[in-house]
């Protein structure tokens, strides 16, 4: 990257193997999400012979990705994995072996197109002993700056003490925690209409938030990056009204923590996936662009079409909030430094 423009990133990618093992066969139990490849460029995802979702090749061909990144000015996608494939269901070890299987398809996809591709892991997190020694291999052995995980683990929500300890290894090893609204609330009623995902995503990520800040995981670990998906869902929102409850009964809100949610936004990241400028203009105003980065949810049909293109449409940036959002903000996330990935970036596009 030689010009003058300032870098894009978007922080908030999925990506998967193009194919794994028959794990049903491999681990004797569960219905494990299987690809099955039935037409030139498209698979289908299914789960014990159940078809549910139909993926294109821009899932998990580089090359695809890359193709898209240049058409739509991104210099650097940050690639996790599909929250589905999280399986945190599954026996803890079995867990493990597919955590490394998709974590080690991420660092190959990392190591072959340096800068352009940045990966956060997955990991065990049904179980802390393994959850720490897959995080700590991401680190330190596959190079990530942090790993992606789930809103709630096995309806466990994450100021659950079990987890506590890995967010703490998270702390010490300077690694980000990006949280993705997974296996989300109400369901049982969401069915219809995709509200699971229209609906049910911003409660969901809004819960999580606030597990962490009244839970005092927020408090207690002052120096821990955490990201949420979706612009921070309904949190920005509703983040007054949840002030006011704490305030007024303090009996049920402030069991692990007297610091009001509203004071701990400057420890949240949140992504600007939001698709319309109106709701991202907002969400800045209460967070700050020094806490938004650019995040478009590729490849899915919830994504963002043209990614950065809602911060685009925003008026009256200044250059240094426009620089922040399209990837000051990502960086600050990630731990990574400017210069830095532009000298990766320059010396790959040399190569190229």
């Amino acid at each position: 990257m030689t010009d003058s423009r300032p870098l894009r990133i978007d922080m908030h990618t999925h990506i998967l193997p193009r194919t794994w093992p028959d794990l049903h066969e491999r681990y004797g139990y569960g219905e494990w999400i299987q690809l099955n490849h039935h037409e030139p460029g498209k698979a289908e995802m299914h789960s014990g012979g159940t078809v549910f979702r139909v993926i294109d090749e821009n899932c998990w061909d580089p090359a695809t990705r890359l193709h898209d990144m240049d058409r739509t000015g991104i210099d650097t996608q940050v690639i996790c994995t599909i929250p589905v494939l999280f399986s945190y269901w599954a026996e803890p070890r079995d867990t493990l072996d597919f955590s490394r299987i998709l974590n080690d398809d991420i660092a190959t996809t990392t190591r072959d197109h340096p800068g352009r591709f940045i990966g956060l892991g997955t990991i065990p997190m049904q179980d802390t002993d393994l959850a720490i020694e897959e995080l700590e291999r991401c680190v330190k052995e596959l190079g990530f700056p942090g790993i992606q995980i789930g809103s709630n683990i096995n309806e466990r929500n994450l100021d659950d003490d079990a987890f506590f300890p890995i967010f703490e290894a998270a702390q010490d090893l300077d690694a980000c925690v990006f949280v993705h609204p997974w296996k989300m609330l109400g369901q049982n009623r969401t069915r219809d209409h995709w509200m699971t995902w229209l609906v049910g995503m911003p409660a969901e990520t809004s819960l999580a938030i606030c597990s962490l800040a009244m839970g005092g995981v927020f408090e207690r670990l002052p120096d821990l990056r955490f990201g949420f998906a979706h612009g921070g869902g309904s949190f920005p929102l509703t983040v007054d009204r949840i002030d006011h409850g704490f305030a007024a009964r303090p009996d049920l809100c402030q069991t692990r923590t007297k610091t009001p949610p509203s004071q701990m936004m400057d420890r949240i990241y949140v992504d600007s996936a939001l698709h319309g400028p109106e709701s991202l203009q907002y969400v800045i105003s209460r967070i700050g662009a020094d806490h938004v980065c650019l995040g478009s949810d590729y490849p899915f049909p919830l994504g963002e079409p043209n990614p950065g293109s809602t911060i685009d449409e925003l008026e009256g940036l200044d250059q240094q909030a426009r620089t922040r959002l399209l990837s000051g903000t990502a960086l600050e996330f990630l731990g990574l430094s400017a210069d830095d990935l532009l000298h990766v970036l320059n010396t790959e596009a040399g190569t190229a």
